[in-house]
């Protein structure tokens, strides 16, 4: 009997060569996943023309010690939505813990916090998500050349630079991407 495992807390990795481009080189920080489904972060790719200050004058949030970083592309799925992926030393009243490797918040006082400077010491922004309905995402993952799941490294998420963090992702499981195909062959 195959027994389903699930991924939160774990790295998705796009394959190179992945057929949706929205998800190429796509590095997913996978928040939750059970039977009903699944929700991700993308953190490989930040949005060009947007920084933290710049969602702090949305909800018109002095940036006090925030550093105007910047914010990730998190997928498709409602791109005017928030969400925080941070470490364990804040907790707000709807956060939640993601397998014990980092933590996921989605409301605004989140970003009061790192803007006065009781936040969390590490975090990141980011705006929508990638999201599977039920079965969706076991499916992609049968699928050749879509999906490589590796362990949600702290290190990797928080200090590696957005544009390197799906190369080093893949280091983790001894694998340089530049080496993968895009196709198979015959024989």
């Amino acid at each position: 009997m195959h027994q389903l495992t699930y991924l939160s807390g774990q790295f998705l990795l796009a394959m190179p060569g992945m057929a949706d481009s929205r998800f190429d080189h796509a590095i997913i920080a996978m928040c939750a996943h059970d039977e009903g489904g699944a929700l991700g972060i993308g953190v490989g790719a930040t949005i060009d023309g947007i920084g933290f200050h710049t969602l702090l004058d949305q909800f018109e949030i002095p940036h006090g010690e925030a550093p105007d970083a910047p914010v990730h592309y998190g997928g498709p799925v409602e791109p005017r939505r928030g969400f925080v992926l941070h470490s364990h030393d804040w907790q707000g009243q709807d956060s939640v813990d993601v397998s014990g490797r980092w933590v996921l918040s989605s409301t605004v006082d989140v970003l009061r916090a790192i803007a006065d400077g009781t936040g969390p010491k590490r975090w990141i922004v980011a705006l929508g998500y990638a999201g599977w309905d039920a079965g969706q995402l076991e499916q992609e993952l049968r699928e050749p050349g879509c999906w490589f799941t590796v362990g949600g490294e702290r290190d990797i998420l928080f200090d590696v630079e957005p544009d390197h963090r799906w190369q080093a992702a893949f280091g983790t499981a001894g694998i340089d991407p530049r080496q993968l195909v895009t196709g198979g062959g015959t024989a």
